[in-house]
Protein backbone atom coordinates (compact mmCIF):
# COMPACT_ATOMS: atom_id res chain seq x y z
CA UNK A 1 0.00 0.00 0.00
CA UNK A 2 1.24 3.45 -0.91
CA UNK A 3 1.00 6.12 1.79
CA UNK A 4 2.65 9.15 0.21
CA UNK A 5 3.10 10.85 -3.13
CA UNK A 6 5.57 13.56 -4.10
CA UNK A 7 4.31 15.96 -6.76
CA UNK A 8 5.73 19.19 -8.13
CA UNK A 9 3.72 22.20 -9.19
CA UNK A 10 3.65 23.15 -12.85
CA UNK A 11 6.17 25.82 -13.85
CA UNK A 12 4.92 28.78 -15.87
CA UNK A 13 7.68 27.84 -18.33
CA UNK A 14 6.13 24.39 -18.83
CA UNK A 15 5.46 24.88 -22.53
CA UNK A 16 9.19 25.49 -23.08
CA UNK A 17 10.00 21.92 -22.04
CA UNK A 18 11.16 18.98 -24.12
CA UNK A 19 8.63 17.27 -26.37
CA UNK A 20 8.33 15.26 -29.57
CA UNK A 21 4.54 15.03 -29.61
CA UNK A 22 3.68 17.65 -32.28
CA UNK A 23 0.39 18.25 -30.46
CA UNK A 24 0.86 21.97 -29.93
CA UNK A 25 1.71 24.04 -26.87
CA UNK A 26 -0.04 23.31 -23.56
CA UNK A 27 -2.30 25.92 -22.01
CA UNK A 28 -0.79 26.83 -18.62
CA UNK A 29 -4.07 27.49 -16.80
CA UNK A 30 -5.62 24.30 -18.08
CA UNK A 31 -2.48 22.38 -17.12
CA UNK A 32 -2.70 23.67 -13.54
CA UNK A 33 -6.34 22.55 -13.33
CA UNK A 34 -5.49 19.09 -14.65
CA UNK A 35 -2.60 18.81 -12.19
CA UNK A 36 -4.95 19.71 -9.34
CA UNK A 37 -7.39 17.02 -10.50
CA UNK A 38 -4.53 14.50 -10.59
CA UNK A 39 -3.62 15.36 -7.00
CA UNK A 40 -7.27 15.00 -6.04
CA UNK A 41 -7.30 11.49 -7.51
CA UNK A 42 -4.21 10.53 -5.50
CA UNK A 43 -5.88 11.80 -2.35
CA UNK A 44 -8.95 9.72 -3.16
CA UNK A 45 -6.60 6.71 -3.29
CA UNK A 46 -5.61 7.50 0.31
CA UNK A 47 -2.26 9.19 -0.27
CA UNK A 48 -0.69 12.02 1.69
CA UNK A 49 0.53 14.60 -0.83
CA UNK A 50 3.96 16.22 -0.51
CA UNK A 51 4.04 19.16 -2.89
CA UNK A 52 7.25 20.78 -4.14
CA UNK A 53 7.05 24.33 -5.42
CA UNK A 54 7.48 25.01 -9.13
CA UNK A 55 10.91 26.01 -10.40
CA UNK A 56 10.81 28.17 -13.54
CA UNK A 57 14.37 27.09 -14.42
CA UNK A 58 13.10 23.57 -15.08
CA UNK A 59 10.10 23.47 -17.47
CA UNK A 60 9.90 19.66 -17.27
CA UNK A 61 10.21 19.38 -13.50
CA UNK A 62 6.53 18.60 -12.90
CA UNK A 63 7.44 15.16 -14.33
CA UNK A 64 8.90 14.37 -10.95
CA UNK A 65 8.94 10.58 -11.39
CA UNK A 66 12.13 10.74 -13.45
CA UNK A 67 14.23 12.11 -10.57
CA UNK A 68 14.08 9.11 -8.23
CA UNK A 69 13.18 5.43 -7.93
CA UNK A 70 11.83 4.34 -4.57
CA UNK A 71 10.60 1.20 -2.86
CA UNK A 72 9.84 0.27 0.72
CA UNK A 73 13.44 0.39 1.97
CA UNK A 74 15.48 2.28 -0.62
CA UNK A 75 15.49 5.52 -2.60
CA UNK A 76 17.74 5.97 -5.64
CA UNK A 77 18.38 9.49 -6.93
CA UNK A 78 18.81 9.41 -10.68
CA UNK A 79 21.03 11.24 -13.13
CA UNK A 80 18.66 12.66 -15.72
CA UNK A 81 19.40 11.96 -19.36
CA UNK A 82 18.52 15.44 -20.65
CA UNK A 83 21.07 18.12 -19.74
CA UNK A 84 18.34 20.76 -19.37
CA UNK A 85 16.80 18.73 -16.53
CA UNK A 86 19.91 18.24 -14.41
CA UNK A 87 19.25 19.78 -11.01
CA UNK A 88 15.57 18.82 -10.77
CA UNK A 89 16.54 15.97 -8.46
CA UNK A 90 17.98 18.14 -5.67
CA UNK A 91 14.72 19.16 -3.99
CA UNK A 92 13.31 15.68 -4.44
CA UNK A 93 16.34 14.30 -2.61
CA UNK A 94 15.68 16.70 0.29
CA UNK A 95 12.12 15.38 0.60
CA UNK A 96 13.14 11.73 0.42
CA UNK A 97 15.76 12.22 3.14
CA UNK A 98 12.85 12.73 5.55
CA UNK A 99 11.55 9.22 4.83
CA UNK A 100 14.52 7.03 3.86
CA UNK A 101 17.64 5.98 5.76
CA UNK A 102 19.11 4.42 2.63
CA UNK A 103 19.59 6.73 -0.36
CA UNK A 104 21.81 5.78 -3.27
CA UNK A 105 22.78 7.61 -6.46
CA UNK A 106 23.24 7.00 -10.16
CA UNK A 107 26.50 8.69 -11.13
CA UNK A 108 27.90 10.02 -14.42
CA UNK A 109 28.49 8.75 -17.03
CA UNK A 110 25.44 6.70 -16.14
CA UNK A 111 22.04 8.20 -16.90
CA UNK A 112 18.74 6.78 -15.71
CA UNK A 113 15.22 8.19 -15.46
CA UNK A 114 12.38 6.87 -13.35
CA UNK A 115 10.09 6.60 -16.35
CA UNK A 116 12.29 3.76 -17.58
CA UNK A 117 11.94 1.68 -14.41
CA UNK A 118 9.07 -0.76 -13.87
CA UNK A 119 8.88 -2.77 -10.65
CA UNK A 120 7.07 -6.09 -10.50
CA UNK A 121 7.34 -7.54 -6.99
CA UNK A 122 11.11 -8.10 -6.44
CA UNK A 123 11.96 -7.73 -10.14
CA UNK A 124 12.86 -4.50 -11.91
CA UNK A 125 12.63 -3.95 -15.66
CA UNK A 126 14.94 -1.22 -16.97
CA UNK A 127 14.19 0.41 -20.30
CA UNK A 128 17.25 1.33 -22.35
CA UNK A 129 16.20 4.55 -24.01
CA UNK A 130 17.53 7.92 -25.11
CA UNK A 131 17.38 8.95 -21.44
CA UNK A 132 18.62 5.76 -19.73
CA UNK A 133 21.91 4.28 -20.87
CA UNK A 134 23.64 0.95 -20.26
CA UNK A 135 25.93 2.40 -17.60
CA UNK A 136 22.95 3.81 -15.69
CA UNK A 137 21.21 0.44 -15.93
CA UNK A 138 24.38 -1.30 -14.71
CA UNK A 139 24.68 0.96 -11.68
CA UNK A 140 20.99 0.56 -10.86
CA UNK A 141 21.26 -3.22 -11.07
CA UNK A 142 24.27 -3.25 -8.75
CA UNK A 143 22.51 -1.02 -6.23
CA UNK A 144 19.23 -2.93 -5.99
CA UNK A 145 21.01 -6.29 -5.92
CA UNK A 146 22.31 -5.32 -2.46
CA UNK A 147 18.68 -5.11 -1.33
CA UNK A 148 17.67 -8.47 -2.87
CA UNK A 149 16.07 -7.16 -6.06
CA UNK A 150 16.91 -8.42 -9.53
CA UNK A 151 16.86 -6.59 -12.87
CA UNK A 152 16.27 -7.21 -16.55
CA UNK A 153 16.93 -4.68 -19.29
CA UNK A 154 14.53 -3.97 -22.14
CA UNK A 155 15.78 -2.27 -25.31
CA UNK A 156 13.25 0.30 -26.47
CA UNK A 157 12.64 0.84 -30.17
CA UNK A 158 10.07 3.59 -30.61
CA UNK A 159 8.93 4.47 -27.10
CA UNK A 160 10.17 7.46 -25.11
CA UNK A 161 10.28 5.66 -21.74
CA UNK A 162 9.58 2.06 -20.76
CA UNK A 163 6.42 3.03 -18.87
CA UNK A 164 5.17 4.93 -21.91
CA UNK A 165 4.02 1.54 -23.14
CA UNK A 166 4.06 -0.81 -20.17
CA UNK A 167 2.20 -0.86 -16.84
CA UNK A 168 1.95 -3.51 -14.15
CA UNK A 169 -1.36 -3.31 -12.29
CA UNK A 170 -0.92 -6.27 -9.95
CA UNK A 171 -2.26 -9.83 -9.95
CA UNK A 172 0.11 -10.76 -12.81
CA UNK A 173 -1.71 -8.34 -15.13
CA UNK A 174 0.50 -6.36 -17.51
CA UNK A 175 -0.84 -3.62 -19.76
CA UNK A 176 1.23 -3.49 -22.94
CA UNK A 177 1.41 -1.37 -26.05
CA UNK A 178 2.20 -2.83 -29.46
CA UNK A 179 5.97 -2.66 -28.95
CA UNK A 180 5.91 -5.31 -26.20
CA UNK A 181 3.15 -7.68 -27.34
CA UNK A 182 5.48 -10.36 -28.73
CA UNK A 183 8.40 -9.80 -26.36
CA UNK A 184 9.19 -13.21 -24.79
CA UNK A 185 10.37 -11.44 -21.63
CA UNK A 186 6.73 -10.89 -20.71
CA UNK A 187 5.27 -14.22 -21.83
CA UNK A 188 4.32 -15.35 -18.30
CA UNK A 189 2.10 -12.34 -17.63
CA UNK A 190 -1.58 -11.98 -18.35
CA UNK A 191 -1.29 -9.45 -21.17
CA UNK A 192 -3.86 -6.69 -21.59
CA UNK A 193 -3.12 -5.44 -25.07
CA UNK A 194 -3.63 -1.76 -25.85
CA UNK A 195 -4.89 -1.08 -29.36
CA UNK A 196 -2.62 1.05 -31.53
CA UNK A 197 -5.10 3.93 -31.56
CA UNK A 198 -5.05 3.99 -27.72
CA UNK A 199 -1.30 3.57 -27.23
CA UNK A 200 -1.07 6.67 -25.04
CA UNK A 201 -3.37 5.06 -22.47
CA UNK A 202 -0.83 2.30 -21.74
CA UNK A 203 0.78 4.65 -19.23
CA UNK A 204 -1.57 3.99 -16.33
CA UNK A 205 -0.85 3.35 -12.65
CA UNK A 206 -2.13 1.17 -9.84
CA UNK A 207 -2.56 3.23 -6.68
CA UNK A 208 -3.86 1.08 -3.83
CA UNK A 209 -7.46 0.12 -4.69
CA UNK A 210 -7.67 2.02 -7.97
CA UNK A 211 -6.25 2.02 -11.47
CA UNK A 212 -5.69 5.55 -12.75
CA UNK A 213 -6.05 5.87 -16.52
CA UNK A 214 -6.05 8.77 -18.95
CA UNK A 215 -9.52 9.98 -19.85
CA UNK A 216 -10.98 9.16 -23.24
CA UNK A 217 -9.72 5.63 -23.94
CA UNK A 218 -12.81 3.48 -23.70
CA UNK A 219 -11.41 0.19 -25.02
CA UNK A 220 -8.67 -0.02 -22.43
CA UNK A 221 -11.06 1.15 -19.75
CA UNK A 222 -13.43 -1.70 -20.59
CA UNK A 223 -10.58 -4.25 -20.56
CA UNK A 224 -9.52 -3.16 -17.07
CA UNK A 225 -13.08 -3.10 -15.74
CA UNK A 226 -13.57 -6.68 -16.92
CA UNK A 227 -10.73 -7.70 -14.59
CA UNK A 228 -12.67 -6.32 -11.63
CA UNK A 229 -10.63 -3.20 -10.90
CA UNK A 230 -11.96 0.19 -9.86
CA UNK A 231 -10.94 2.99 -12.21
CA UNK A 232 -10.32 6.71 -11.88
CA UNK A 233 -10.18 8.54 -15.22
CA UNK A 234 -8.11 11.73 -15.35
CA UNK A 235 -7.86 14.28 -18.15
CA UNK A 236 -4.15 14.93 -18.71
CA UNK A 237 -4.35 16.12 -22.32
CA UNK A 238 -2.09 19.13 -21.66
CA UNK A 239 0.64 16.90 -20.24
CA UNK A 240 0.38 14.62 -23.26
CA UNK A 241 1.49 17.55 -25.41
CA UNK A 242 4.80 17.45 -23.51
CA UNK A 243 5.26 13.64 -23.72
CA UNK A 244 3.98 13.21 -20.15
CA UNK A 245 1.65 10.60 -18.67
CA UNK A 246 0.07 9.61 -15.39
CA UNK A 247 3.07 7.85 -13.90
CA UNK A 248 5.35 10.81 -14.68
CA UNK A 249 3.55 13.22 -12.37
CA UNK A 250 4.30 11.65 -8.97
CA UNK A 251 6.64 9.51 -6.92
CA UNK A 252 4.48 7.10 -4.93
CA UNK A 253 5.74 5.24 -1.85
Amino acid sequence: MFKHAIVRRVAKTFQEGLTSSNLGKPDYNKTVIQHSDYIGALKRCGLNIIEIEADERFPDSTFVEDTAVVNKNLAIITTLGASSRKGEELEVKEVLERFYDHIEFIKNPGTLEGGDILKVDNQYYIGLSKRTNKEGAKQFTEIVKKYDYSCLTVQLVNLFHLKTGLAYIGDNNLITSVEFIDNPMFKDFNIIEVDKDENYAANCIRVNSYILIAKGFQKLKNSILKLGYKILEIDISEFRKMDGGLSCLSIRF
